[in-house]
C-alpha cells in the first residue's frame, strides 16, 4: 500500500518558527536535507506519513493539526477570487499563488475573508475581539477551580516528593529522564529579553538568571504541565469553544500556569497549611517556596467539593489603576467585576509603601463589608537602567469570614469600615471629598452660593 501523503508546507513552517529552529536544524532533526525541507515548506514536495511520524516524535504535537484546512480554501479557491475583473491586469499565475500560500498563509486567509465580505455586500470593518474578557468569563464560569488539573498536579507533587525534598530539583530530574529536556540557566546578556525559552533542537529549557527561586520552580512546573497535563488542558480549551485563537492561547497559558501553581502548592497540603496558619500569606510563601502573587492567586482556587477554603478574590493593578489580573473565585465580590475603582481603597495606596502588606476593612454602597489586603510586587527580570515595573496585588474576603485570618487580629470586623465605591461614575455617595466625577445618570446641581465637601453635587434618587 502506498504511503498517504499531504501538502502542509505552511503548517510545517509555522511549527518550525514556533519552535524557534532554523530550516537546517529542523532538517537535521528529521534526517532530511535542508533543500528537501525547503521544498516541503514551499508545497513543492508532499509530507509523507513516515516524515509525519518523525515530526510528531521530535516536536511533540498532534499530527492532525497539519491537515487543517488550507488558508482561504487553498490554491484553487484563492485563484477563483483572483479571477475577479478587478485583478485582471495583475496576471497572477498559479505559481505565485502557491508561493504566497507557502510564504504568508495568514495573509492569504486575511485576503480571502475581506474579499468574501465585500462580495457579500458587507464592509471590511475591523472588529475588536475582547480576547482577555472571553478568557476571564470562562475562568469565572469555573470559579477558577479546575478539579481535574488540581488532582493530577497533587498526585504528581506527591510522587515527586518521594524522590526528593527539593521540588525544583525533582521536576528538573523528571524533565531530564522522562522528556529528555535539560535545564540551563543563561546569563542575562545571552537572553536579555526572555525569562524562559524552550529550545527543542538542543532539548533545553533555558531560564534567565534573573528569575528568583520561586519563579524558577514555577517555570519548570509550567514546562512539566506542557508535557504531562496536555490532554487535560486541551480538553478544557476545547470545551471553552473559543472562536478567537488569541483567547484560546491565553486560556491555555492560564491552565498551564494553574497546574504549575498546583504542583508547587498541592491542594490538600496547602489548604491544611492555610487553616493552620490563619491564611498567613507571608508564612505560606516560605512554607511552599512561592511568591506573594503566586500564593494570592492560589487562594482564589480553593473550591474543591468537600474541602473548600475561604472564598478570596484577587486583583492586580498598575499605578494608573489598570487591571491586569482579576480572579473572583467563589467570592461574588463586586470589586472584581467592576471596571471602576475607588482611590480610597488601600489597593491604590500600596504603591506608597512598597513591599509592605497593608490591610483595610471596607464597605460598599450595598452594605457588603470586605476585609482586604494589598501589597506591591515587581515582575521578574527588572534591571538597572530599564523600565522598572511595579504592580499592586489586592486580596479580599467577606468581612464576616475574616475572623480566622491571622492578619485580621486586632481589627474589629464589625466596627467602622472605610466607605468606598466602584468608581465615581457608578458611586452615589454625596459626601465624598475624593470624588472626581458625578455619577452617570444623575442630574448635576450647581449652586454658586455654597460649596459642599465634594466638588460635584447631584440629584438623589
Amino acid at each position: 500500500m502506498a504511503e498517504q501523503k499531504l501538502f502542509a508546507g505552511h503548517a510545517i513552517k509555522r511549527l518550525r518558527r514556533g519552535a524557534g529552529v532554523t530550516q537546517a536544524a529542523m532538517a537535521e532533526m528529521l534526517d532530511i536535507s535542508p533543500s528537501y525541507l525547503n521544498l516541503i515548506e514551499r508545497n513543492q514536495r508532499p509530507l509523507s506519513a513516515t516524515l509525519l511520524l518523525r515530526l510528531a516524535e521530535q516536536f511533540d504535537f498532534d499530527p492532525r493539526s497539519l491537515s487543517a484546512d488550507e488558508p482561504g480554501g487553498g490554491t484553487d479557491a484563492i485563484r477563483r477570487r483572483l479571477a475577479d475583473p478587478m485583478f485582471a491586469d495583475l496576471e497572477i499565475d498559479r505559481t505565485q499563488v502557491d508561493e504566497w500560500l507557502a510564504a504568508a498563509p495568514a495573509c492569504a486567509e486575511a485576503f480571502a475573508r475581506v474579499f468574501d465580505r465585500l462580495r457579500a455586500g458587507g464592509t471590511p470593518a475591523i472588529e475588536e475581539v475582547d480576547s482577555i474578557g472571553e478568557v476571564r468569563r470562562e475562568i469565572a464560569r469555573w470559579r477558577n477551580h479546575f478539579a481535574d488539573l488540581d488532582a493530577q498536579a497533587e498526585a504528581l507533587a506527591d510522587e515527586l516528593r518521594l524522590g526528593a525534598g527539593d521540588l525544583y530539583g525533582a521536576i528538573a530530574e523528571r524533565l531530564r529522564t522522562r522528556h529528555q529536556l535539560s535545564i540551563r540557566i543563561l546569563p542575562v546578556d545571552v537572553m536579555p529579553d526572555r525569562l524562559r525559552r524552550l529550545d527543542l533542537h538542543a532539548r533545553q529549557l533555558q531560564l534567565s538568571e534573573m528569575l528568583d527561586p520561586a519563579s524558577r520552580t514555577f517555570a519548570v512546573g509550567f514546562q512539566l504541565a506542557q508535557n504531562e497535563a496536555r490532554a487535560e488542558v486541551e480538553a478544557l480549551v476545547k470545551g471553552a469553544g473559543f472562536t478567537d485563537r488569541v483567547a484560546e492561547r491565553l486560556y491555555r497559558r492560564h491552565l498551564l500556569s494553574y497546574f504549575a501553581a498546583a504542583l508547587m502548592m498541592p491542594y490538600a497540603r496547602f489548604l491544611r497549611a492555610c487553616e493552620a496558619t490563619g491564611y498567613d500569606v507571608e508564612l505560606l510563601q516560605r512554607r511552599f517556596g512561592a511568591g506573594f502573587e503566586q500564593v494570592a492567586h492560589r487562594l482564589t482556587t480553593l473550591q474543591r467539593v468537600g474541602a473548600r477554603g475561604l472564598p478570596f478574590f484577587m486583583m492586580r493593578i498598575d499605578r494608573a489603576g489598570q487591571v491586569s489580573k482579576r480572579y473572583g473565585g467563589a467570592s461574588n465580590a463586586p470589586l472584581v467585576e467592576s471596571d471602576g475603582r475607588c482611590p480610597l481603597w488601600v489597593l491604590h495606596k500600596a504603591f506608597d509603601q512598597p513591599g509592605r502588606l497593608m490591610r483595610q476593612l471596607v464597605t460598599l454602597e450595598d452594605g457588603t463589608r470586605w476585609f482586604t489586603l494589598a501589597r506591591t510586587v515587581q515582575p521578574q527580570g527588572g534591571r538597572y537602567g530599564r523600565v522598572s515595573a511595579e504592580f499592586a496585588v489586592g486580596l479580599g474576603v467577606a468581612a464576616s469570614l475574616g475572623a480566622t485570618l491571622a492578619v485580621a487580629r486586632g481589627i474589629d470586623l464589625d466596627g467602622e469600615a472605610t466607605p468606598i465605591g466602584l468608581g465615581c461614575r457608578v458611586c452615589t455617595r454625596h459626601d465624598c471629598p475624593q470624588r472626581s466625577a458625578p455619577p452617570a445618570g444623575r442630574a448635576m446641581l450647581v449652586n454658586e452660593r455654597e460649596r459642599g465637601l465634594s466638588p460635584f453635587s447631584f440629584a438623589g434618587d
